[in-house]
């Protein structure tokens, strides 16, 4: 990006008294409101405007740096506070809906023994996550509270770099924009823009309403990222588990909406291929299969809408349907990963998935990886550092037209190990996923 014109110091360092007015109001909102008080209240980065200025603006020989860096510290612990807040209330909701019963318990228990056993990881993450200069928290792409997206910015900046909108997973009920913070730095450092979506969770929202805020937030990047240094015309759209249901459901909708020429906010064109990672893509297949684990039929229920929901929500189910066969026409390339030994979400889901892309002559790649769990892909193997099958794949997927970033690709340094391997294969053995 080029640098933008001269900005006035008050810009750059705002007081936080600036931002006092508004938490007086907060001791009387709702709970969605206070996450939007407190996100925003430590948050200005909402305007693409404004980042680009932030980001490449040079301060004046007069001003006072020491200042601007207590005010940024003190922007930082905020707004850590504020989505610990966040995070916390979504563990709450969880607990509330599934109840304290047996079952539960003994997952609860092996949830906090699996995030211990992983917390050398954790805390290194989230201390990048919230101090790197290269990652941009909370950018507001919609209304709503949960409008929010995180933006991973590469540290180099010749030229424009190809884009993925990730969507997070959380069994529709916790998913977190900040879970995608290790695989949003790592491929940072391969000169890849990652743009982690937020959406609102059950009981904030139903299906539809995720499905709307992705939508919203895809159209948000496509429209904005040429701002932070993204090419508009280089985007990957990308979901894990709930996430990877949400986006292509998403995917689908839009591409039924273009072939019926209605009006959009973005194209299927704009995407170079969708990545859909231990996802399920049939609600009829998943509702049985997702009480037995514990996420029970009612609340389920719930959240797709009811049974009457399931066709329009399983994008397995709707292309199957003739009248969307001319939408199928405009999917980009499809790739759909799997663990062999997912017992969450069954690789048998990410199969049929393909089944029915190829039916309507989609172009389809299913790659299962042997022995990986549902975590396996996602946390335990970028924890591990080095190289892995998975990120090399998706990697070369993107630079596969840039001979430059394949040949940075191929003497690139070995991803950093973050948590030791024996405490890796307990965290393997005790996880509840």
């Amino acid at each position: 990006m080029q640098p933008s014109p001269e900005i006035r110091h008050a810009d750059r360092c705002r007081p936080m008294s600036s931002t006092a007015s508004e938490f007086k109001e907060v001791g009387t909102a709702d709970s969605d409101e206070m996450e939007m008080a407190l996100l925003d209240g430590f948050n200005r980065l909402s305007s693409p405007e404004k980042v680009r200025r932030r980001v490449s603006g040079k301060s004046s020989a007069d001003e006072s740096p020491r200042i601007c860096r207590q005010q940024s510290l003190g922007r930082d612990i905020g707004h850590a506070a504020a989505e610990t807040y966040l995070i916390t209330r979504l563990s709450f909701n969880l607990l509330g809906y599934l109840g304290v019963g047996y079952r539960w318990i003994t997952r609860l228990l092996a949830l906090a023994c699996y995030a211990m056993l992983l917390m050398p990881g954790f805390l290194q993450v989230a201390f990048l996550y919230f101090f790197s200069s290269q990652v941009r928290r909370s950018i507001v792409y919609g209304d709503q509270p949960r409008n929010r997206l995180d933006l991973y910015i590469p540290p180099t900046n010749d030229g424009l770099k190809p884009v993925v909108v990730f969507v997070t997973g959380g069994a529709w009920i916790i998913g977190y924009k900040a879970w995608g913070s290790l695989l949003g730095l790592q491929l940072a450092e391969r000169d890849i823009i990652v743009a982690c979506l937020d959406y609102r969770n059950f009981p904030q929202g139903t299906i539809s309403d995720m499905v709307s805020d992705a939508s919203q937030g895809i159209s948000f990047v496509c429209n904005n990222i040429s701002a932070f240094g993204g090419d508009p015309n280089r985007i990957y759209l990308m979901g894990q588990s709930a996430g990877a249901h949400i986006s292509a459901c998403a995917l689908i909708d839009q591409a039924i909406k273009e072939s019926r020429g209605e009006s959009i906010s973005w194209s299927v064109s704009q995407m170079k291929a969708y990545f859909g990672l231990s996802g399920g893509y049939n609600l009829f297949n998943l509702v049985e299969h997702c009480h037995n684990r514990g996420l029970y039929r009612s609340i389920f229920l719930s959240i797709m809408e009811g049974e009457e929901s399931f066709e329009q929500f399983s994008p397995g189910v709707r292309l199957k349907d003739p009248s969307v066969r001319k939408a199928a026409s405009l999917l980009p390339h499809i790739v759909l990963f799997h663990g062999s030994e997912d017992h969450s979400i069954p690789p048998e889901a990410s199969k049929t998935f393909a089944e029915a892309l190829r039916g309507v002559e989609v172009k389809t790649e299913v790659i299962v990886y042997n022995g990986k769990t549902h975590t396996d892909l996602f946390l335990q193997d970028p924890l591990r550092g080095g190289k892995d099958e998975l990120f090399d794949h998706i990697v070369s997927l993107i630079h596969a037209n840039d001979s430059d970033a394949l040949r940075k690709d191929a003497f690139a340094l070995p991803r950093k190990r973050l948590v030791p391997e024996f405490l890796l294969k307990l965290a393997g053995k005790v996880s509840p996923f």
